[in-house]
Parts: structure tokens; sequence; C-alpha cells
């Protein structure tokens, strides 16, 4: 009997579990350790650092980081400082001191070069030849400090103002000079009127500007001085800085190790004190050397330099008294005066003093000069002063009663035994004499001064570099026991 096929029996389909929500995974799903953020190499190393100096050996190493910079930074300073002060006194004794020197001896040839013309035409058609080989000796001595203050005057804007106008203005007046001879040669009256145009070139123009290079060059010189004597304030600080900290290293080993001396720190200790010591000592000196040449040369030197120009002025002066003859007055008060014998009396009141009680500037000289060299001359010039005075007043009173040849005579010297110009050359060599000793006092107070300070900038930088290694050694040998 034939069966029909039967169909397979069907298997069922494996079930799969329902998958899970999102919530519900994200609830089972297991929690990750959040990844630590990499730190930078900057932090890293702040770190270390930290960590090290937590530790004996770390502090160490910090410690003569510090004593070694303060003691390098310490030399590093008082050679800066002390080379600038170096430099300044330097500029003192070579440059601004003899700028200043030559200015004034500007001002004193164009001065006695207007004079010794003066006396020259005093003396006629024929003036002497040592008043013209005197004129020309000071022309040329003019020229050649203007041509020095000239390639010295530098950024000085009023210096080489000065010097372009004396300059320009020096062929104009030789040449107003040479035409007044020229006329008096010939016995013209038009010679007085050129050597007084002259002298007004000189005295409204000519020496003011002198005086005004004068002025500036002493400013020069007074900066340079205030650049010298400062004490270097800074580097004493660093040094008392650098010496207290290596004294505190010191105490602090001592407290740790009970061991009294580090070699290399004591050694580092006493290469500071050596540089501190020699930079107190060495400036006060060159400061105390500095302010003798002030107060025992420049100050002196001004002062005789302003009274050997009122000499020559007061020359000048009494010079053309005589070149007038009363061509130009000026009102004093209510009575009329000679224009140049009211200029002379205010030169010699400047320079004996105009009344009782007032010393004027010889006075001054003797009371600033300090030892017997330099009393005898400013001494017998203030002499000779008195004696010029008493010749003058003869000599006015000659003129005045009308005797011209008279006065002529007991100015210029042609017959009398006793004029005015022997006075006069009396009182300008005893303020040569004078000049000359006073400027050996400065040169040798601001040599000193100088040479107080010689080696000091390289001293001061050896001692700081061996102090410094000595500091690094000292510390290296207390970090050895660690090892």
């Amino acid at each position: 009997m034939t069966h029909p096929p039967q169909a397979p029996p069907q298997v069922p389909a494996p079930s799969h579990p329902p998958l899970p929500t999102q919530a519900a995974a994200t609830a089972k799903a297991p929690r990750q350790a959040p990844t630590p953020a990499r730190s930078t190499a900057w932090a890293e190393g702040v770190d270390r650092l930290r960590a090290a100096a937590t530790t004996e050996p770390g502090r160490l190493r910090a410690i003569g980081a510090v004593l070694a910079a303060l003691v390098l930074v310490f030399g590093a300073v008082t050679a800066w400082q002390t080379t600038s002060r170096a430099d300044a006194a330097d500029r003192v004794l070579n440059r601004s001191q003899p700028l200043s020197n030559d200015a004034a001896a500007i001002y004193r040839s164009l001065a006695d070069a207007n004079t010794a013309a003066s006396s020259g035409f005093l003396a006629g058609g024929q003036e002497p030849a040592k008043v013209r080989e005197r004129y020309q000796r000071d022309i040329d001595r003019a020229s050649e400090k203007l041509a020095t203050a000239a390639s010295n005057a530098g950024s000085d804007a009023s210096s080489a103002a000065s010097v372009s106008q004396l300059n320009k203005l020096l062929p104009q007046y030789t040449a107003l000079i040479e035409r007044a001879r020229a006329n008096n040669r010939q016995g013209l009256p038009l010679g007085g009127a050129y050597l007084r145009y002259a002298n007004d070139t000189m005295q409204t123009r000519m020496l003011p500007a002198a005086e005004k290079l004068y002025k500036a060059e002493n400013e020069r010189l007074t900066d340079d001085y205030g650049d010298a004597k400062p004490y270097p304030w800074l580097a004493i600080a660093f040094g008392v800085v650098a010496l207290a900290a290596l004294g505190w290293a010191q105490h602090r080993n001592y407290r740790r190790t009970n061991r009294v001396f580090n070699t290399g720190l004591v050694a580092a200790t006493t290469a500071a004190a050596v540089a501190l010591l020699w930079l107190l000592a060495g400036h006060t000196f060159a400061r105390s050397g500095l302010n003798e040449s002030y107060d025992r040369g420049v100050k002196s030197l001004n002062v005789l330099n302003d009274a050997r120009i009122s000499s020559l002025k007061a020359r000048g002066n009494e010079n053309l008294t005589l070149v007038s003859r009363g061509a130009e007055t000026v009102l004093v008060g209510d009575a009329t005066k000679d224009k140049f014998d009211v200029a002379y009396q205010r030169q010699m009141a400047r320079l004996a003093g105009a009344k009782a009680g007032d010393e004027g500037l010889l006075g001054r000289a003797a009371e600033l000069a300090d030892d017997a060299s330099g009393e005898r001359p400013v001494a017998a010039a203030a002499k000779n002063v008195t004696e010029w005075k008493d010749r003058h007043k003869s000599a006015r009173a000659s003129d005045d009663s009308g005797d011209y040849e008279g006065a002529l005579d007991k100015v210029i010297g042609a017959k009398s035994a006793e004029p005015t110009g022997e006075s006069f050359d009396n009182v300008d060599a005893a303020l040569d004499v004078a000049l000359a000793h006073e400027q050996r006092e400065f040169k040798r107070a601001a040599e000193d001064g100088k040479g107080a300070m010689t080696g000091l900038p390289v001293g001061a930088a050896v001692l700081a570099v061996v102090g410094a290694a000595a500091a690094v050694l000292g510390i290296g040998r207390r970090l050895s026991e660690y090892r």
C-alpha cells in the first residue's frame, strides 16, 4: 500500500534575545578609567626641581648656584661702575681741565694782545719791537688754542659756536689793528678811531665769546668731576649682599655638619671681602684726590685766571684813556667821566676790592693758596696792584692838568723811572707764577685720584670669578658626601 510522502518535521527557528535598549546598554557597560592628561616638559621639569629641592643635595645645588651668581654679579657691577669713574677721572686730568685751561689761555691771549696793541699805539709811529712781538705772540697763541678748541668741541653746540665766532672775528680785529698802525705811523688821527673800534670789537664781541667758551669748558670739567666722584653704591650693595649670603651658607653648613670651616666657602668669602674692601678704599682715596685737585687746584686756577684777565683789561683801558683823550665819555651819577678810565677803575676794584672789607680776586686767591709757594706770588701781585693804583693816580693828575706828555710818560715809561706799565708787568708776572704753581698742584692731586682706581675694574672681575669658582667647589665638596 502506497503511502503519500510526509513533510519533514519543521525545526523551530532559534529565538534571539531581544536587543537591549540604549539606556540599558549604557547602564550595563563597564566604566573605563579616564586617561590622565599628558604633562608638558616644563611642568615635568618644575616637578623634578621641586622634588630635588626637598632633598639636601638639591638644596645645596641651589645654594651653590645662588652664591656663584651673587659673587659674579658683584664683580660685574664693580667692574662697570669703577670703569666709568676711572674714565671720568682720566677725562678730568687729561681732557676737560686742559681744555678749560686752553679756553682761559684764549681769553688771556686776546686781552693781552689788545693791551699790547694799545701800548704800541701810545709809543708813536715806531712801536717798540718787544711790544710788537708780544702782540704777535698773543695772536699766534690764541689762533693755536682756537684750533685745539675747534677739534675738541665735539657735539657741544655752545663751544662750537663760540669757537666759530672767534675764528671769524680774529682776522677782522687784526685788520683793524693794522689800519690803526698804518695811520698812526703817518700821524693821522684816524688811527685812534681804528684802534678804538678794534678795542670795541674785542671788548663787546670777542672777549664775551671767549668767556662763553671758558664757561662751557668749565661746565664740562664740573660734569666730569660729577661722574668721577660719586660712590658706586650699587656695587657696594651687591658686595654686602654677597658677603651676607656667603656667611649664611657657612653658618648653615656648620649647624648641619658641625664643621667650622668649608675651604671653598672661606675662599669665596675672602675673595669677595678683598674686592669690597679694595672698592671702598680705592674709591675713597680716589675721591679724596679728586676733591683735593678741585679745592686746591681748579678753584685757585679759576680765581687767578679771573684776576689776570681783570689786570689785562685794566691795563688796556688805562692805555685807551690816553688814546681817546676824552673822546668817549659816560655819565656816572651827575658827573661825566672818561669811558675808559671808568672801565679801568671797575677792573681794579674787581681785582683788589672796591672798599674796606672787600677782598677782591687777589684776596680770594690768597685764601685759597694753601702753601708758601702759592701765597708768595699772590702777595707780590697784591703789592704791585697797590703800587699801580698810586702811579695811575699820578698819571691821571698830570693828564687832567693838561700835561698829556707827562701822563703818557708815566703810563708807558719812555722817560719815567716808575711807569704804570712796570707795575702791570710785575702783576702779570706774579700771577703767571701763581697759575703755574696751582696747575702743578691740580695735576699732582688729580693723578693721585686717578691712580687710586688703577687696576680696580680688572681686579674686581678676577676676584669675582675666583670667588664664584671657590663657592661652587665648596658646595661640591659638601655634595660629595652624599654619593
